[in-house]
């Protein structure tokens, strides 16, 4: 069976610019999850929003928007502003842990009450439109709060469920938790996605095996770090070194004509490289060059010396986990 490969939301790196040249380069991703929007009582999209979700910026990808909300009423509004602009799915997000998210009761805040979690449900799927997706953690603290979350989510008519088999007080620390997302694949009847530390092929495998049923696998910083993750699941080759070279300059000019700022496209380019790094035997020397880097012209030579000098890894080996370099 054909596992589906998706591309997991990461806040300021999986923008529109990101999306179009990693779909060029690197075809294969069949979803794009994009970074949550917070829709407001407004009811109305900011301007930056709108450059994110226009059709034209996401033509021929295929993106989905993320939400991020407590409210009922802001979800549908949102859900339904989208469905006119032509998504057909968009997905709710109970996985963020950042502090300033959770303390609004947002994200995984949502899971702290299964109470307050089943009312928004109720509310969102009687009035939703369009298909609604959901990404979760497996709970609060403990991961035996997973089996009567995953009860209560099992009552509602989702699209897919991407579970990332940790708890939100874990925010990425330690190992994800398989036994219990064992208990999902085991009784969940629709769609599953599985999130979490996929950074090379060999860790795919042993997941597909583990569950063989497996339907969808979502990968984020094992894809910032290997951009052909997917391709080399599967089957294809690993990226090569002029490859890269030529999706990374694809990326810098699209960040410098989409900011209209060089120095703004260097600053979300090496937020990148803390994760592309790792691709690179020998890349810490040339970390510090690339951290140091204060205008575009020196940035650019740090990276073009790591693209001439440094040798390719097989993968990533998600090392930015255990020896962050920026």
């Amino acid at each position: 069976m054909t596992v589906r490969c998706y591309a997991a939301p990461m806040e300021g790196l999986t923008g529109a610019v990101f999306r179009r040249v990693h779909h060029r380069f690197f075809p294969g991703v069949d979803k794009y999850f994009m970074p949550f929007l917070s829709p407001g009582k407004e009811h109305h999209f900011q301007k930056r929003d709108l450059r994110e979700l226009a059709p034209e910026q996401n033509a021929g990808l295929p993106a989905v928007p993320q939400l991020l909300t407590r409210s009922p009423e802001d979800f549908l509004w949102c859900a339904h502003a989208l469905a006119d602009l032509g998504y057909q799915e968009v997905n709710l997000n109970l996985g963020c842990p950042s502090g300033t998210v959770t303390a609004k009761g947002k994200g995984s805040g949502l899971l702290r009450d299964l109470g307050e979690l089943e009312r928004f449900l109720d509310d969102v799927f009687a009035g939703a439109e369009v298909a609604v997706s959901v990404k979760t953690r497996i709970g609060w603290r403990d991961p035996a709060e997973f089996g009567p979350l995953l009860a209560l989510l099992s009552r509602y008519p989702m699209a897919e469920l991407t579970v990332h088999p940790r708890v939100r007080e874990e925010f990425y620390r330690g190992g994800a938790h398989l036994e219990t997302f064992q208990q999902a694949v085991e009784i969940w009847r629709g769609p599953l996605c599985y999130n979490g530390d996929l950074t090379a092929p060999g860790e795919v495998s042993a997941l597909t095996e583990r569950f063989p049923g497996l339907e969808a696998l979502m990968a984020g910083r094992g894809l910032a770090g290997d951009p052909a993750l997917f391709r080399k699941v599967q089957g294809g080759p690993a990226a090569g070194r002029q490859e890269l070279r030529d999706y990374h300059q694809a990326l810098y000019e699209g960040y410098a004509e989409a900011f209209q700022n060089r120095r703004a496209a260097m600053m979300r380019m090496k937020e990148l490289w803390s994760y592309l790094i790792f691709l690179f035997d020998g890349g810490e020397r040339h970390a510090k060059a690339l951290r140091k880097a204060n205008d575009p012209a020196a940035f650019l030579d740090a990276a073009a010396a790591i693209f001439r000098d440094l040798p390719l890894r097989e993968d990533s080996a998600g090392g930015w986990r255990d020896r962050p370099l920026f």
